[in-house]
């Protein structure tokens, strides 16, 4: 067998090769055998395994991850799309098409904004692309999850976010067993800890979205904590688009209209198996006379 290095593409024997990882870290011991600290670059999933337990990934596997992955997300962004049409936002907005705005004014709609805080900053490259595409207004900042804890709150005051994302890896550690301890996940506790400080400064979920966690986070402390959305309520994988899929939606349903929970799980990979959350008002406003040309 290829001896396994930090930086290394593999995938796990025993779980018939789900998830491609990328090695973290190598762990020895003389007690045990050695283990290496997994990320996951197809789910946002953190784990770990026995050396002997992993095979390195081909290229072709890789390839076909990536291009799995960017169809799923494109098959979202394309159903966004076709949502907005269906719900005929451009028309149908507080009223306009009974006459509440003046004939003859133009408007224009601002959409919330996001705050996105990731542990992966290749997942937020792409997540920043995918919000330009949808049109969203979003800034993102690499904040590993340990750190995102003692970022947030300068970061929400820099810039003013309508909706806050706070995601990254995570992983339930099975051999712990215990689904109601934080005790028993890869980085719940920071995202918690992220949550509970931003809560402090910003208690209104209607004021401030946040959107918090990872593949098989503790979905009920984050909720707890004071998340409007979070994942994962069956401690399932989460595909890397499902909490930016959540802000769109956020973002773009008007500031007097429910976000219906299921509307949420309707807009992303996972579905409400893998995010669920609190009726929460939209973001969506819009701005008269319209004086930006294009």
């Amino acid at each position: 067998m290829e001896q396994i290095r930090i930086g290394d593409r593999v995938v796990r024997r025993s779980y018939g090769s789900d998830v491609i990882f990328v090695v973290l870290k190598v762990i020895t011991s003389r007690a045990r055998a050695a283990r290496a600290l997994l990320k996951g670059i197809n789910a946002r999933l953190m784990a770990d395994a026995p050396i002997a337990d992993l095979l390195p990934a081909c290229e072709e596997e890789i390839d076909l991850c990536a291009e799995t992955v960017h169809e799923e997300a494109r098959q979202s962004m394309e159903r966004v799309f076709l949502r907005r049409i269906a719900e005929d936002v451009n028309i149908d907005y507080r009223g306009h098409d009974r006459g509440v705005l003046p004939p003859g004014i133009d408007y224009r709609h601002v959409p919330g904004k996001v705050l996105h805080l990731d542990g992966d900053g290749d997942y937020l490259k792409n997540c920043l692309k995918y919000y330009r595409d949808l049109g969203v207004p979003a800034i993102g900042y690499y904040v590993p999850e340990e750190v995102q804890p003692s970022k947030a709150i300068a970061l929400i005051r820099e810039h003013l976010p309508d909706i806050l994302v706070v995601t990254g890896h995570d992983g339930f550690i099975a051999r712990k067993g215990d689904k109601l301890s934080l005790d028993s996940y890869r980085t719940s506790r920071y995202f918690v800890d992220t949550v509970q400080k931003v809560r402090q400064v910003q208690p209104c979920k209607d004021s401030l979205v946040i959107i918090a966690g990872a593949c098989q986070s503790h979905y009920e402390a984050l909720m707890d904590a004071g998340a409007n959305f979070a994942s994962s309520p069956q401690r399932i994988f989460i595909h890397c688009a499902d909490p930016l899929l959540v802000a769109e939606k956020v973002s773009f349903t008007p500031f007097n209209v429910v976000v219906q929970v299921t509307q949420v799980a309707e807009n992303i990979v996972s579905g409400l198996s893998g995010i669920g959350g609190i009726e929460t008002m939209g973001k969506l406003r819009l701005s008269l006379p319209n004086t930006i040309s294009g």
